[in-house]
């Protein structure tokens, strides 16, 4: 029971000296003090049982304790008041009959009686459903209840955290509260579910009748908006960066395609087709990735909390989608249909022509897309390998990989071009359509993989979640962090969420540091009953409670400003 007695010696416990068959009812009234060097220190609620197995366990329930604090070892203890209890008053006081039957044979030796403090508090039940202290925020005790800002003005009103980044407290109300108040404005439950169900067809009739005006509301609302807000997305998105990349590509491989068109009508060589297909699936998917990143910088709404951020690897997806069946398939079918079925072709040279023009456009294209991919992967802290590979900009890989695809295609179909205009022989222009074919389908199988991949929530590279990992667990409050998530939401947009073992210690003393403390203790002094403890612990237990939530809104505000990628943090407490 009391680890730190195993090693005392036989005087520094407390004993009851039992007799040999003697009665408990027989026993000295007085408890003999043979625990000499031990100071009287209060009455608490205690257990008492005998270590032999023979002997039935007797519960008791308030006795004398003796503490070791007195400035003697060896003398005799001095009660503070009056005299040592007796073992009948003792035995009585807790209300167990006292045995009479004498003890067993063999007890010649005396027992040693262990003490155990057991202080027991009534559980309550709250059922299954419990809302009594909810607390409810005026929109919803308005949408919820039926009630007008003019019903809240007399509710009891309280301060709380706010869980936005923007706002340090806002006003809630006590849910038990707002419920009365309905019931005393609509008289009844029947009356308050009969005004929903009223409330909510009305709505559904405004929003499937008015839906035109509604839009066009909407519309000036957000013209409004826009011309009240500095002008900084949309009309910015497509004069820098990736959005800058894209209509670059698109106006090049739009001319492209209409030379190319012309020329194989001219002609009639099938990788002139090849190419001039090529073109136009570069147009329209670049199209497709000019959409998606227009889409992808719109504000976060009540249906996307977390953005848009993720339509460019849609549209980049797609897009691989698109090169594949519109480019690979169109380019393999028009080679297949040479070979089967060769004919002759026109003088080559005006094809020749365009062709040099555009390796000259892609070139020049390409070389856009490579500047600025470097140009992200160095403020990113990576390779330019990596960047790439990971798809952290999927339309920019896209524009690269498409315009690497066209430079070599061209060189490809120039080159089988010219073996048909050395030989003769028009299947190696049919060749040449198939080559452009398969280097398309590469390049869409790995734009569908790793789009795909950015789709499924993959996780940010090691290094960096273990960075946030050790930002974490440096932090005085923080014992350890466990099952860590780090997922990249696109537009080098991180979501961290990790379960989190605070230490209540440092949590307790951060809340001990901005209290009186000589408050504290007279409110200790006060304190008598379990029922006024129960008190005290809740008035203090709720606001340790408190603190312990601001400790993780600081751990979340410190963990974005440190790393601004980072957006959305959840720590969960462990």
């Amino acid at each position: 029971m009391f680890p730190s007695l195993a090693h005392r010696p036989w005087h520094a416990f407390c004993r009851v000296s039992m007799q040999h068959r003697a009665p408990l009812s027989q026993r000295s009234p007085r408890l003999p003090q043979l625990c000499h060097g031990w100071q009287s220190a209060g009455i608490h609620s205690m257990w008492f049982s005998l270590p032999d197995c023979r002997v039935a366990s007797l519960g008791l329930g308030k006795v004398q304790y003796y503490s070791t604090s007195g400035s003697s070892k060896d003398d005799p203890p001095k009660p503070a008041s009056g005299d040592a209890p007796s073992a009948e008053q003792v035995l009585s006081a807790a209300s167990i009959p006292v045995p009479t039957a004498p003890t067993p044979q063999g007890l010649t030796k005396t027992e040693t009686i262990q003490v155990k403090v057991r202080a027991v508090l009534k559980k309550r039940e709250y059922g299954a459903k419990y809302t009594i202290n909810n607390f409810i925020t005026a929109v919803r005790a308005m949408n919820e209840f039926c009630l007008k800002p003019s019903d809240l003005e007399q509710l009891r009103k309280i301060r709380r955290r706010s869980p936005h980044d923007d706002t340090e407290a806002f006003t809630v109300f006590l849910r038990s509260d707002v419920e009365a108040k309905a019931l005393e404005v609509w008289g009844s439950h029947e009356a308050l579910a009969r005004e929903k169900n009223v409330r909510k067809e009305v709505e559904r009739e405004y929003q499937e009748t008015d839906i035109f005006r509604n839009q066009q509301l909407l519309k000036e609302y957000k013209d409004f908006w826009g011309n009240t807000k500095p002008r900084s997305g949309p009309r910015a998105t497509f004069l820098e960066g990736p959005g800058k990349v894209v209509m670059v590509a698109i106006c090049i491989n739009g001319l492209n395609f209409i030379f190319k068109l012309l020329a194989w009508v001219y002609t009639g060589s099938a990788s002139m087709f090849s190419e001039a297909i090529h073109s136009l699936a570069d147009t329209c998917n670049q199209a497709l990735l000019a959409l998606g990143i227009s889409q992808s910088v719109r504000n976060p709404d009540a249906g996307h909390p977390y953005g848009f951020s993720n339509m460019r690897y849609i549209a980049s997806l797609i897009s691989g989608v698109g090169i594949f069946m519109m480019g690979a398939g169109l380019s393999w079918y028009h080679g297949i249909m040479g070979l089967l079925h060769p004919q002759p072709m026109e003088s080559l040279l005006w094809a020749y022509c365009i062709l040099a023009g555009s390796l000259v456009s892609e070139g020049a294209t390409l070389l856009v897309a490579i500047n600025e991919i470097k140009r992200s992967a160095r403020i990113h802290g990576v390779s330019f390998h990596e960047y790439v590979m990971q798809s952290r900009d999927p339309s920019t890989n896209v524009v690269l990989l498409e315009d690497a695809a066209a430079v070599l295609g061209v060189i490809m179909a120039a080159s089988c071009m010219g073996l048909t205009s050395l030989t003769g022989n028009p299947y190696y222009d049919s060749l040449g359509s198939l080559g452009v074919g398969t280097l398309l389908g590469g390049v869409s199988a790995f734009l569908i993989y790793t789009n795909t991949e950015a789709l499924l929530g993959r996780s940010i590279q090691p290094d960096r979640v273990q960075k946030l990992t050790e930002f974490l667990e440096n932090d005085p409050a923080v014992r350890a962090i466990h099952d860590v998530k780090a997922t990249d939401l696109g537009l080098s947009k991180v979501r961290f969420k990790a379960e989190v073992d605070f230490d209540g210690r440092v949590v307790t003393r951060s809340y001990l540091e901005k209290q009186d403390i000589d408050l504290i203790l007279n409110e200790i002094q006060l304190v008598k009953t379990p029922e006024e403890l129960e008190s005290f612990m809740l008035k203090h237990g709720e606001n340790i409670i408190d603190t312990l939530g601001a400790e993780v809104d600081r751990l979340e505000k410190e963990l974005k400003q440190r790393n601004p990628e980072v957006r959305h943090v959840d720590l969960e407490i462990l």
